[in-house]
This record gives C-alpha cells, sequence and structure tokens, in this order.
C-alpha cells in the first residue's frame, strides 16, 4: 500500500513544480513595461478628473494636438516622397544623380534638426520668396507682367510659420527615408531586377513593378518607427512660436507657473500617442511576418 501513496505524492510534487515553471514563464513573458506605462497613463487621467489644476492643464494643452497631428501628418506624407526619390537617386547608376543625392542626404544627416528648422523656417524659406520675386521683376521687364506680377507679390509674411515648420520637417526627414528607401530597395534581390529585365520590361517598369512593391513591403515597419520619431520631433517647431501643444504647453506653464502639472500633463500626451502608434507598428511588423512565411 505504501508504493501508491508514493507515487501519488510524487505526481503532486512533479504537478506543483510544472505549474510553478508555467507561472514562472508567464511572468517573465509578461509586458511589465507596457504595465508601467499604463499606470502612469492611468494616473495622470485620475489627476485630470479629479485634481482642478490637471484638469485645467489638460483642457488649455490639448488644444494644440489637432495642430501637432496635422503638421506630423503633413511633413512625414512629403518626406516620403522626397525620401523615395532621393533613395532612388542613392542607387540609381547615374552619377550625377547619385551625387546629388547622396549630398543631399549626407547634408541633412550631419545637421541637428532643431539647427535645420532654423536655418530652413528662417533662412532658407525667406531667401527663396526672395528669389521669386527677383525673377517675378525680370519677368516683368521681359514683358510677362502676368505672371511675373504674381510672382513680384510674393511677401515673406504670407508664410506662416506653421508652414515653414513642415518645410522644415518635410527636408530635414526626406533624408532619413531615403535611406530606408535605399535599404528596403537594396534588400531586394538582384536577381529580381534581372528577371524583369529579361521579360522586356525597362529600368524605370522594373523598378516600379517588381522591386519597389517588395522594397516598400520590407522597409513598412521602419517607415512606422520614423512616423513616432517625427511625431516626437514636431515638438521643436514650438521654438517658431507654432501653437501645437509643446507651444501651448509653455505658454500655460509660463503665465500660471503650474509646472509640474502642465509638463506632466504634455509628456503624458505624447507618451499616449506614440504608445498607440508603437502598438499599431508592432502589429504590422507581425503581419508583414507571418504573411512573410
Amino acid at each position: 500500500m505504501a508504493l501508491p501513496n508514493s507515487a501519488t505524492a510524487t505526481g503532486k510534487v512533479a504537478l506543483k513544480e510544472l505549474t510553478k515553471q508555467r507561472l514562472r514563464t508567464r511572468l517573465a513573458s509578461f509586458p511589465w513595461w507596457l504595465a508601467a506605462i499604463g499606470l502612469i497613463i492611468a494616473t495622470t487621467l485620475i489627476l485630470i478628473a479629479k485634481a482642478p489644476s490637471f484638469s485645467e492643464a489638460f483642457s488649455t494643452i490639448r488644444a494644440g494636438i489637432g495642430v501637432t497631428l496635422t503638421i506630423t501628418l503633413i511633413s512625414y506624407s512629403i518626406s516620403l516622397i522626397i525620401g523615395l526619390i532621393t533613395g532612388l537617386g542613392r542607387v540609381s547608376k547615374n552619377i550625377g544623380g547619385q551625387n546629388v543625392a547622396t549630398f543631399y542626404v549626407e547634408l541633412m544627416r550631419g545637421i541637428p534638426l532643431l539647427v535645420s528648422i532654423f536655418f530652413i523656417a528662417l533662412v532658407l524659406v525667406p531667401g527663396s520668396v526672395n528669389m521669386v520675386g527677383l525673377l517675378g521683376a525680370k519677368l516683368v521687364e521681359l514683358g510677362l507682367t502676368g505672371i511675373g506680377k504674381v510672382l513680384v507679390s510674393a511677401n515673406n509674411r504670407a508664410v506662416s510659420m506653421s508652414l515653414r515648420a513642415v518645410i522644415a520637417l518635410s527636408i530635414t526627414y526626406g533624408a532619413y527615408s531615403a535611406e530606408i528607401f535605399r535599404a528596403g530597395i537594396q534588400s531586394v534581390p538582384v536577381g529580381q531586377m534581372e528577371a524583369a529585365r529579361s521579360q522586356g520590361l525597362s529600368y524605370g517598369q522594373a523598378m516600379r513593378h517588381v522591386v519597389l512593391p517588395q522594397a516598400v513591403r520590407n522597409v513598412l515597419p521602419a517607415i512606422g518607427n520614423d512616423f513616432i520619431a517625427m511625431l516626437k520631433d514636431s515638438s521643436l517647431v514650438s521654438i517658431l512660436a507654432v501653437r501645437d501643444v509643446t507651444q501651448i504647453a509653455r505658454l500655460y506653464a509660463g503665465h500660471s507657473f503650474r509646472y509640474p502639472e502642465a509638463y506632466i500633463t504634455l509628456s503624458v500626451m505624447y507618451l499616449t500617442m506614440t504608445l498607440m502608434l508603437s502598438l499599431v507598428v508592432k502589429l504590422i511588423e507581425k503581419r508583414i511576418s507571418m504573411n512573410g512565411q
């Protein structure tokens, strides 16, 4: 009779160890970082709901969310177009196009983003507007008064700081997007291009119909991560007095002296937006991985 009892006891011990092992595995794989971020967001939401000072700060600062998202979406869309064209130039066999594209990429990547925003918004854009005015004056002298008068009327004051911020972010991030597209194009096996050319497609047709679709699919996660980075970097446009969430938070903190309320609320706003975008990017990565398998 002792042997069955001993076997039962051994089975219970083994079952308990197996249960402990499964619990340890679940605890190890649990996203504690996500729970911690969720706790921070939940705590801030409770403060906004319960504390009048946090509620006032949130009501004031949230007015800039639309500006932040609009600038980010427009700027990144334009930067993707710039990046795609420049990326194609980077892998082109045309020496001139390749050098121009490389010059642009290395120039923008070698200058800090804050300096780029200052230079493009306050030097490049005004200089371009002045050149347009000079071109218009020349056209008027040549008798082309219609288009000439339109160009002469170009005024720096007509170019808003929001538009200058979009131009600055687009040009700067276009260089980073170019490197993403270059890497994506080069990740496609050379045999794909050769096979397309052997079927009678020109270089442009092969690139457009065969290589680029595969390259874009490969770089979608990187594009998503770059978009998140631009969302955070868009806070720098506040130096141009653009009324995004950062600028409004600075103004609110400046006149109310409620720095904790203003900057805790601002930080959690950015944290929430970037967390949601990060989860979307991870979902895209998972979907691409499943499709690839």
